[in-house]
């Protein structure tokens, strides 16, 4: 991962929330909701929180007094994600690191991770972060994205900025964000970081949007490729958008797309 991978700024937030999210979040962070809620949690932790999704739909669901800090590396993502959330005192946000966490040994029984792990520089430290800050007995709930080939959109604008690029092809997506998926390697740093009792799902959702523009927006100019495309051609952002909505229209129409995405739900028990 390069340090550029985890650089969230400027318009990529409000992009990444507008578009990223309802195209490949929202089904993801509605499940780890409704694991996280079944836990009966009275002090949650969320790690790399983005712009809130998992916070939106967790935090209906939680006790009336239980106690709920929502953390992120990035500020303009945090301060994002506070803005759409709905008042509840319940709901703390914070800057901090998932690699140093300022909180006290045993803080919490739940601690989750919605598609967070694949940019952390030293996964093992995060992963002992974890642990060190859950009660004993209490739950690291994250999940991680399949690799690239089993996630249709996300491997078709890698395919497309590839031939746009030939010489120096944008690789964000498949280098980090599907970067992380062999489930043997995330089950042996959760042990090697002292969690006990590992078990991984790999589930399988529909990606949906109304138009094959929504795709090449949401890739293209909210995640992290905005800042590889921008680099390699500057003032050409639009143009390469819509060289990507032509490559995911051809293969899916026009109207309303529909194509696989794969990602891994891991639950570990300190």
């Amino acid at each position: 991962m390069l340090e550029t991978d985890r650089v969230f700024a400027g318009s990529i937030p409000e992009n990444y929330d507008r578009y990223m999210v309802p195209l490949i979040f929202e089904p993801y962070a509605a499940d780890m909701a409704r694991r996280a809620a079944s836990l009966s949690p009275s002090a949650v932790l969320e790690t790399a929180a983005g712009s809130g999704v998992v916070t939106r739909a967790l935090a209906p669901r939680l006790p009336s007094a239980a106690r709920y800090v929502v953390t992120d590396l990035n500020q303009p993502m945090l301060d994002y994600a506070a803005s759409q959330q709905a008042p509840d005192a319940r709901v703390k946000w914070r800057c901090a690191d998932a690699l140093a966490l300022p909180f006290d040994d045993a803080a919490f029984d739940l601690v989750c991770c919605q598609f967070g792990a694949m940019f952390f520089p030293d996964r093992l430290s995060a992963y002992r972060e974890a642990r060190r800050v859950l009660k004993p007995g209490g739950c690291f709930l994250l999940s991680v994205w399949d690799r690239i080939e089993e996630n249709v959109f996300a491997d078709e604008v890698t395919n497309a900025l590839a031939k746009i690029f030939p010489d120096d092809p944008p690789r964000f997506l498949a280098r980090t964000p599907h970067g992380y998926h062999d489930t043997d390697l995330i089950r042996d740093e959760l042990g090697r970081a002292g969690f006990s009792h590992v078990t991984v799902e790999t589930r399988s959702e529909q990606s949906r949007a109304s138009s094959s523009r929504i795709p090449a927006v949401a890739y293209c100019q909210g995640t992290l490729l905005r800042n590889e495309i921008e680099a390699r051609e500057p003032g050409k952002l639009d143009h390469t958008t819509d060289y990507v909505e032509a490559a995911i229209a051809d293969k899916h129409g026009r109207g309303a797309v529909a194509a696989k995405m794969q990602a891994h739900v891991i639950a570990a028990i300190s």
